[in-house]
């Protein structure tokens, strides 16, 4: 039995899944030689090891675009979209200024805006869609920790 409105509902999963693909080619193409830059920045204890950050941003871009989907599943464009894809662009922009162009405080403050879109992302869905909210909470609580990673490296270096 087909629902009506179930096959476009489906059809949006891909627009929301190149979305976020094409925010990890910016950063993939901003980040060339991350893996080496990364290794030889002076960098706190608690830095995670470099093989990490592939897994888990894969992931996370995952559960973004899955949420993404669910919220506008669930009503459609709304605002919530708007901020949802303000953070999308926030999170494209910190790699190219972090690794691309050596920019760390500018990619410090532009992370700690970021933080802000995501939760203002999260508390608009929370109404819209408690899924697609709660799918946020690991990509903001990374961001969390990259957010301190990356005042960290600024401030060694």
């Amino acid at each position: 039995m087909v629902i009506a409105g179930q096959p476009k509902r489906w059809a949006g999963l891909p627009v929301f899944v190149v979305a976020l693909v094409l925010v990890a080619a910016v950063g993939s193409l901003a980040a060339m030689d991350a893996g080496r830059e990364y290794l030889a920045l002076e960098r706190p204890p608690w830095a995670p090891p470099q093989w990490l950050f592939g897994p888990a941003w894969t992931v996370l871009y995952i559960m973004i675009a899955v949420s993404g989907w669910l919220a506008w599943s669930a009503r459609g464009w709304t605002p919530a979209l708007g901020v949802y894809a303000a953070q999308l662009v926030l999170n494209a922009a910190w790699t190219p200024l972090f690794f691309g162009a050596d920019r760390y405080g500018l990619a410090f403050a532009e992370i700690v805006v970021l933080w802000g879109t995501i939760v203002a992302t999260i508390v608009m869905f929370r109404p819209i869609s408690r899924p697609a909210a709660w799918l946020l909470a690991p990509y903001l609580a990374w961001v969390t920790y990259a957010g301190s990673l990356n005042l960290a490296v600024w401030l060694l270096n």
